[in-house]
Formats: structure tokens, sequence, C-alpha cells
């Protein structure tokens, strides 16, 4: 066998890991979605009426803010998952199992890999019970299926993008509580964003901000899909976006991880 075949197998292992940890404790991945429900819950019963008559071309309604708001609800999970990402990696980190990996005969790329792919499932399956909540409450996205597909796609890929950044946050982080804390803005950028208003209705300063953040243009490409808004070229700068941070995310975590083996 091949160099990569060993790779992906040991991947495939720590995958395996990983997701058994998820299993045993959903609470975790049910701890992705709890947040956002709030927010949802509270935007759309408390603020929903005032805020959906003040959004230009609406006619006013918690149904129709509801529809609006649900793709900047859905990238906050996204970002919730980050958090728990970054102290499971840490935990790895300071608990000595990694050291225990490394007398392994085992690639040194899967233990990284595997939390990655464990979380961008779980993140996944979060966001699907919060879309499901979504659309018990009156949420009646009217994309087709090829529309959904490419949903899911741009949500696969900034779950990646987004996982890749958490995994070097817990490389980085010396503990389990400062983990926890460096991804905490990342869940804040929708709000900063279009995600719960549109960016037109904000003062210059932080207009600018929300118009040129990276959660904006995913949050713009699927409200567009799922609701059918005018896309334009949000969907190339996501792409970009993610694209960026992917590689910025796996760059300092490889690099932080492989310095970690020399100390």
């Amino acid at each position: 066998m091949s160099t990569l075949s060993y790779a992906a197998i040991d991947s495939a292992t720590m995958l395996r890991r990983n997701l058994r940890h998820a299993l045993r404790y959903p609470s975790l991945t049910l701890s992705v979605a709890g947040m956002p429900l709030i927010f949802l819950l509270l935007f759309v019963y408390v603020f929903g009426g005032a805020l959906g008559a003040g959004i230009g071309g609406m006619s006013g309604g918690r149904t129709q803010y509801l529809s609006y708001v649900t793709p900047g609800i859905i990238l906050m999970t996204v970002a919730s998952g980050a958090i728990t990402t970054s102290v499971a990696v840490c935990v790895d980190m300071t608990d000595g199992i990694i050291g225990r990996f490394r007398t392994m005969p085992i690639a040194r790329a899967s233990l990284l890999t595997g939390h990655v792919i464990g979380s961008v499932i779980t993140t996944m399956i979060s966001t699907a019970i919060v879309v499901g909540v979504a659309v018990a409450l009156g949420f009646r996205p009217d994309a087709e299926p090829l529309e959904w597909v490419a949903a899911v796609g741009v949500l696969a890929m900034v779950t990646f993008a987004l996982t890749w950044l958490s995994v070097a946050f817990g490389v980085f982080a010396k503990t389990p509580e400062s983990a926890s804390n460096l991804p905490l803005p990342l869940s804040l950028l929708p709000m900063m964003g279009s995600g719960f208003v549109p960016t037109d209705s904000m003062p210059a300063g932080l207009r600018w901000f929300a118009e040129y953040q990276p959660f904006t243009p995913v949050i713009e490409t699927l409200r567009g899909l799922l609701t059918g808004t005018a896309i334009g070229h949000s969907a190339a700068v996501s792409a970009a976006w993610c694209a960026g941070i992917a590689l910025v995310g796996y760059a300092w975590a490889k690099t932080r991880f492989n310095r970690s083996r020399t100390h």
C-alpha cells in the first residue's frame, strides 16, 4: 500500500474516534444548535414584527422576517461549531493523548484530518436541526433541487473552512478555556453582516465592515439559493473567502502541530 493509502486509513480511524465521541456525548452536537435557536426564537418572536416591517421590499411580519433571518442563523450555527472543535482539539493536545499517538506508526496528518471531517459532519447535523426548527416555525424556502444541492455545497464549503481555522485555534491554545474563547467572535460575525438586517440600514463605518467581512457574501448566497433573492457575485466572493480561510487555517494548524512535536 502507498503512503497516501495508509494516511487515508489512519484518517478514517481518527474520524471514527471523533464520531464515537459525538455519539457518546450528543449534548455537544445539540449545544452547537442551542444558541442559534435561542437567537432565532428571540429575533423572530420578539423583534420579528418590527424588523420585518422595516426591511425594504417586505410586507412586514414575523413570517417574512423568518425567511430573511434564517440564512444568518444557519451561519451562526456553523460558527458555533468552531468553538466545540477548538476545545476538542485543545483537549487532545493538552491531556497527553497526542503524545501517545505519536509513538504509534500512524500518519501525523490523520490526527487533525479526523477532527476536521468529524467536525464538519457534526456541524452539518446541527445545521440540519436548526433548519428543521425554522421550517417548523414557518420558514418555507422555494429552492429547486439543484438550488438545495448548491446550498448544501456552500454550507459544506464554509464549514470546512471554519473547521480548519478552529483546529488551528485548538492547536494554538494553551488551555481548553482559551480554546473556547478564540473562535467566539466568529459566532458574532453574522450579526455584524447582513444576517439580521440589511447592511444599507447601518451607519457608514459598520456598513463598510458588514459588506466586506467574509460572512456577508455567504449569507447572501444562501439567501438567494433558498428564497430566490439576487445573488450577484456573492457566490464567487464566498468561494474566495472560504478558500483563503481554509488555507490559512490548514497552514497555521499544521505549522503549530509540527512545532509542538519538538517540545
